[in-house]
């Protein structure tokens, strides 16, 4: 059974085609600067030279013809015909309080994405189209919204709550909703699975890429996380300032004369580790500048460090005890500095990371010593294979 996943931007189209008989890929692919010149697709298949197609690609529907056209071409694709295909699974950012899980699509799901655009307004449009063009190209396909909101519906009232009026959760259903939930989803079962943990751990999951957040759950199923009604809340991250005073947007706005959506804008885009070092969000980049003894960017780093063992902190609280502490995504999967310096601050509660071990990249691996009072993991994410197995799931 063969199942086709989208993660749609703007611009950009993202695939992977999963067979779900061994949850093996047979193919991926990315189309890039859709609508803008120089339009192009790159497929990867294992054991063949990359497919490349350059030609201007006008908007999602062409270029979800293009994507079905390169999968089924008898040069270079994989399938001979969509019929192979047997659903298609779509990440959707929010899906609000009205969709709270993974669902197969129909008109009035559409409506709730559209409905979610203010919550999402860079990804839910962009995701739309995706699921509308795919109806478009393959009629008749179960197309199945994955929602990045999901793992962070379970979170009980106490958790979830702001401490502002609530008739704003009543109007506008301003509450943490949570992001990076089929990473955190994914890596949490498969820690669970992996580390041959009883099936109710505690588990806390630092999924730490250039966006980053902290979840903490109970047998895989979401108590708390970091990021809240936008992405902005909780870690710092490559451009996002984090957890801020929030009267830190008023200040600026009066003493700089700048906007709301300015400062936001600066706050999203223009913060983080980039604004801290004024050198690069990249913490490869600044790993390397504070080895050649860069004050800005140990700063920029050191503050990064103790915020994500500060939420584990807190996490273990919100958990009653702790099985597991998981590191995944881009940094989280290659920084072995990272992990180290993070752990180095959980020594004192018996949390003890080994660093031979420690060297490890791109596999499942076990990084704590045997003495360890709670596992280390390191753990890939796989966000699509996660998308996959909820669209299974549903139209099985």
């Amino acid at each position: 059974m063969h199942i086709l996943v989208l993660n749609c931007g703007s611009s950009s189209l993202k695939y992977q085609l999963i067979n779900m008989d061994n949850e093996s890929l047979i193919a991926k692919g990315t189309i890039e600067r859709i609508g803008i010149e120089g339009s192009n697709l790159v497929q990867k298949v294992s054991g063949r030279e990359n497919y490349v197609l350059e030609k201007p690609i006008k908007d999602h529907i062409e270029a979800a013809n293009i994507m079905f056209n390169a999968l089924t071409d008898e040069k270079v694709g994989v399938i001979k015909s969509l019929d192979e295909i047997s659903a298609i699974g779509h990440r959707v950012l929010h899906g609000g309080i009205k969709l709270t899980e993974s669902v197969i699509v129909n008109e009035k799901v559409k409506d709730v994405i559209r409905e979610c655009f203010d919550l999402g307004p860079l990804h839910n449009p962009a995701n739309l189209m995706g699921i509308e063009a795919c109806e478009k190209n393959a009629p008749g396909k179960v197309n199945v919204a994955v929602f990045d909101t999901t793992f962070g519906m379970s979170l009980p009232e106490k958790a979830y709550t702001y401490a502002i009026p609530h008739e704003y959760y009543d109007k506008y259903s301003i509450r943490r909703y949570g992001f990076h939930g089929t990473s955190h989803m994914y890596v949490s079962r498969e820690t669970i699975k992996f580390g041959k943990l009883k099936d109710d751990a505690k588990v806390i999951v630092c999924h730490l890429g250039n966006g980053a957040s902290i979840s903490a759950s109970i047998g895989g199923r979401c108590v708390d996380t970091s990021m809240g009604l936008t992405p902005l809340e909780g870690l710092v991250m490559g451009t996002r300032s984090g957890d801020i005073d929030p009267a830190i947007v008023q200040y600026i706005c009066n003493k700089e004369n700048k906007s709301i959506d300015e400062v936001l804008n600066m706050l999203n885009k223009k913060s983080g580790l980039l604004g801290m070092s004024g050198i690069s969000s990249d913490y490869r980049d600044l790993k390397a500048k504070m080895e050649a003894g860069d004050k800005d960017a140990k700063r920029a780093l050191d503050v990064m460090k103790y915020r994500i063992a500060k939420y584990i902190g807190s996490y273990m609280v919100a958990l009653g005890g702790l099985d597991a502490i998981t590191f995944t995504a881009g940094m989280g999967e290659n920084q072995k500095e990272l992990r180290e310096d993070v752990c180095a601050y959980l020594e004192f509660l018996g949390i003890k990371l080994d660093k031979e071990r420690n060297n490890v990249r791109d596999k499942a691996t076990l990084i704590s010593t045997d003495d360890s009072k709670v596992k280390l993991f390191m753990i890939p994410t796989n966000e699509e294979l996660m998308i996959a197995r909820e669209t299974l799931r549903l139209t099985k």
